[in-house]
């Protein structure tokens, strides 16, 4: 009786920690690997209510040669540019994202696609306000135009 309820426990145990490992390597495979995650807080509504939603500060460098996928987010995406760099996207003209811009990219829209480019790396400080239950960068594309 006692090694059932053990051998049960252990399962459950088990299951649990398979779930977990899961889910964050789900979360691993669908991020940047050259974001590095600073605060994460789950957004609460009037009252402390839970909306589901997280809120979650980040930055991340962007080596020469370096890019950004095109992707897009379950929420809002804000960012400001740390340290300014040449970027460009397939099949167009290489642009400056400048050091101090801001920019703001909706909930669903497609966006990134580029690479740096030049011997300057770009350097990225991100707020994102997104739906706790998704990933935070989804590359599931066709769904919605491009930016």
């Amino acid at each position: 009786m006692i090694r059932t309820k053990l051998r049960q426990t252990l399962v459950a145990l088990g299951l649990i920690a398979l779930g977990s490992a899961g889910t964050l390597l789900a979360q691993a495979l669908s991020d940047s690997p050259q974001r590095q995650e600073k605060q994460r807080v789950e957004l609460q509504g009037p009252n402390g209510t839970p909306t589901g939603m997280e809120v979650i500060s980040s930055v991340a460098e962007y080596k020469p040669g370096e890019g950004i996928d095109l992707h897009l987010h379950h929420g809002i995406e804000a960012l400001h540019v740390l340290q300014g760099a040449q970027i460009q996207m397939q099949g167009k003209e290489p642009q400056t994202l400048p050091t101090g811009a801001s920019l703001m990219n909706p909930r669903m829209v497609q966006h990134g696609g580029f690479k740096v480019i030049g011997d300057t790396s770009l350097k990225l400080f991100t707020v994102h306000i997104v739906d706790k239950s998704k990933p935070l960068y989804d590359r599931s594309l066709g769904l919605v135009g491009s930016k």
